[in-house]
C-alpha cells in the first residue's frame, strides 16, 4: 500500500497500492462489470468507484485526516457523473487544506439540513402556542391560532424559520393590508415577532425580521370599543335594562353585566357551582380567565337579588345564562349585544364589553375609588410596589364594598335622582 503525504498542511495521496492511478472514462465506468466481491476502480488523487455484485456503481473519495485513513461518499453513478464526481473530490481537497474534515463537513450539512427542515416557522410556531396556551383563555389561544392559519402558515408556514427574511413578513402583511385590515396586519405582525422572540429564546433562530414590524405598517387610530360613560346618559341605559322586552335569561344578564363588569365570555358561561350565595362570591376559574388566573367576583345585594330570581328558572342546569335553544350550552356571543341594539344602542354607543369601560371611568373620575380596587376588579395585571403580582383574594373587602358603592349609585341614576358623586369609604 501506498501512503498519503502532507505538504505545507495539505494532505495529498499518494499511490494506495490498488493499482496505477489514471483518469477514468465513462465507456470505462459503463463498461465495467461486477463481480463476485465488490470492487473497484481508481480515478485520480483519492478518487474511485465502487462495484457492487448487484452491479451498483458508487463514487468514494479516500483520504486521511487526523492521522486517520477515511472514505467519502460522493453518490451513485450515473447520477453523479464522472465531472460531478471529480468536482466533488476537488471541493472535499479543499476542506482538507483548510484543515477541515469533509466526513464530518458533510455531516454537519447534513444535521443543519435536517434542522432547518424541522424547524419551519409553522412548526416553531406551534410550539410556542403550545406553551403559552398554558397560560391564556382558551378563546384567545383559539384567535390568535385562527391569525396564524389563515393569514401566516399558507405563506411562511413551511418555509424554515432561519431563512425567513423581512421582505417576506413584510409580503405577508401585505396581502392582509389588501383586504383592508389593518389592525389584523397589526396584530398579525406582533405575533410573528413573538414566534421569532421564542425561536431566539430557544437558540432555533439567531435574528428577528419582525422587529419593529409597525413601522413598515399605515398608522391606523386604535378605536376604543363603544361605551356610555357619561353618568346623564347611564341612568337611561339602566332604565332601558329594566323595560327590555325579550327573553328573562337575557335580561338577567343585562342586569349582572354593569354589576359585575367582568368580560362578556365571563358572563355568557358563568355556571351556578361558581356562584356561592352565602359568602356572595362568584369564583370564576382560570380556564375561562384571559389571563388563565381565578378570579373572584363580590356580589352586591342587587346581584345577588337577580341571580335568586334566575335560580328558580336555570338553577337546575349548569349554566346561570343557558342558551335559549340549548340548556346544555351557555347563551349566545351576542345575547346581550344584540339586545343592546333591540333597546337602540348603536354600534358607535354601546356594547357588551362597554360595561368595563363604563364602570372603569366613573369608579376613577366620578367616585374616585383607588384604581388598584377597580383593576382588581377588571381582573387586570396589577402588582404591589415591590412588583408582586397581588393574589385573586386581595382587597376582597374593600372590593366588596366598592361594588356595593357602585350598584347603589346606578340606582340612583336610574331613578333620576340627584348624580353628584356619592361618597365612597374605605372599610
Amino acid at each position: 500500500m501506498g501512503a498519503w503525504g502532507n505538504a505545507g498542511g495539505f494532505y495529498a495521496p499518494i499511490y494506495l497500492g490498488w493499482g496505477k492511478e489514471m483518469a477514468l472514462s465513462d465507456s470505462a465506468i459503463r463498461g465495467a462489470k461486477p463481480r463476485a466481491k465488490p470492487h473497484r476502480i481508481t480515478d485520480s488523487q483519492g478518487l474511485y468507484i465502487e462495484i457492487s455484485p448487484a452491479g451498483g456503481k458508487l463514487w468514494r473519495f479516500k483520504y486521511r485526516f487526523a492521522g486517520k485513513e477515511k472514505r467519502l461518499a460522493l453518490g451513485a453513478y450515473p447520477e453523479i457523473s464522472l465531472k460531478d464526481a471529480r468536482e466533488r473530490r476537488d471541493e472535499a481537497r479543499k476542506l482538507l487544506a483548510n484543515g477541515i474534515d469533509p466526513g464530518e463537513h458533510k455531516k454537519a450539512q447534513k444535521a443543519s439540513a435536517l434542522d432547518l427542515s424541522a424547524n419551519t416557522f409553522e412548526a416553531v410556531a406551534r410550539k410556542w402556542m403550545a406553551l403559552k396556551s398554558t397560560k391564556w383563555a382558551q378563546s384567545h389561544t383559539a384567535k390568535i391560532m385562527s391569525r396564524l392559519e389563515r393569514d401566516v402558515f399558507p405563506w411562511l408556514g413551511k418555509k424554515p424559520i432561519k431563512t425567513i427574511t423581512r421582505p417576506e413578513v413584510i409580503a405577508t402583511l401585505n396581502r392582509i393590508l389588501d383586504r383592508n385590515a389593518i389592525e389584523t396586519a397589526r396584530r398579525v405582525g406582533f405575533n410573528i415577532r413573538q414566534v421569532f422572540d421564542f425561536a431566539i429564546n430557544e437558540e432555533i433562530a439567531d435574528r428577528n425580521p419582525a422587529l419593529n414590524i409597525s413601522s413598515a405598517l399605515p398608522s391606523h387610530e386604535t378605536k376604543h370599543r363603544a361605551a356610555i360613560t357619561d353618568i346623564r346618559q347611564i341612568g337611561g341605559l339602566m332604565r332601558s335594562i329594566d323595560s327590555y322586552q325579550g327573553s328573562f335569561v337575557t335580561k338577567c344578564a343585562l342586569r349582572i353585566a354593569p354589576l359585575t363588569f367582568v368580560r362578556p365570555g365571563e358572563l355568557r358561561s358563568a355556571e351556578w357551582k361558581d356562584i356561592d350565595f352565602e359568602t356572595k362570591r362568584w369564583t370564576i376559574p382560570a380556564a375561562k380567565m384571559k389571563s388563565r388566573e381565578p378570579h373572584i367576583v363580590p356580589l352586591c345585594s342587587q346581584a345577588i337579588e337577580v341571580l335568586s330570581e334566575l335560580h328558580q328558572l336555570t338553577g337546575g342546569g349548569k349554566y346561570v345564562f343557558p342558551g335559549a335553544h340549548d340548556r346544555s350550552r351557555p347563551m349566545s356571543n351576542n345575547a346581550v349585544l344584540s339586545a343592546l341594539r333591540r333597546m337602540g344602542y348603536g354600534k358607535d354607543e354601546m356594547c357588551g364589553h362597554g360595561f368595563r369601560a363604563m364602570a372603569r371611568t366613573v369608579l376613577d373620575e366620578v367616585l374616585h375609588i383607588r384604581v388598584d380596587y377597580i383593576d382588581h376588579q377588571l381582573s387586570h395585571a396589577v402588582k404591589d410596589t415591590n412588583g408582586r403580582a397581588y393574589n385573586r383574594t386581595a382587597h376582597l373587602q374593600e372590593r366588596h364594598h366598592m361594588l356595593q358603592t357602585w350598584a347603589d349609585y346606578l340606582d340612583a341614576l336610574k331613578d333620576g335622582g340627584n348624580v353628584i358623586p356619592m361618597t365612597f369609604v374605605n372599610k
